[in-house]
């Protein structure tokens, strides 16, 4: 099962007890998460300390997320699965030409 995680930079992330950790963000919201909604770090982020957290926890919590940066997640594994960003390419219309000739490549 694939589970689509937000990267989420907080302030901190502390355990309260064996299922919940407390999550605070920078502008001072704090919320319980369940620990099987964290999927580890994001270590690609410098700045602060960042956490992948899935998506359907962070609607229902008010803390503050990004969409910019996401990842999908085995839910059984809890490892980062290959993530595809399929993009369609629509071609313009042209109107066809009734002299196709190159008059500086004719001899």
């Amino acid at each position: 099962m694939k589970t689509l995680c937000y990267s989420v930079r907080l302030e901190s992330l502390i355990s309260i007890s064996d299922k919940a950790y407390k999550a605070s963000s920078f502008d001072g919201k704090e919320a319980i998460i369940p620990k099987s909604q964290v999927f580890g770090q994001d270590y690609d982020v410098q700045k602060s300390d960042a956490y992948w957290i899935s998506e359907w926890i962070l609607k229902q919590k008010d803390l503050q997320y990004s969409s910019k940066k996401q990842a999908w997640f085995d839910k059984d594994t809890g490892k980062m699965l290959p993530t595809y960003k399929v993009e369609k390419h629509e071609p313009k219309k042209l109107n066809p030409l009734e002299n196709n000739t190159i008059e500086r490549l004719k001899k």
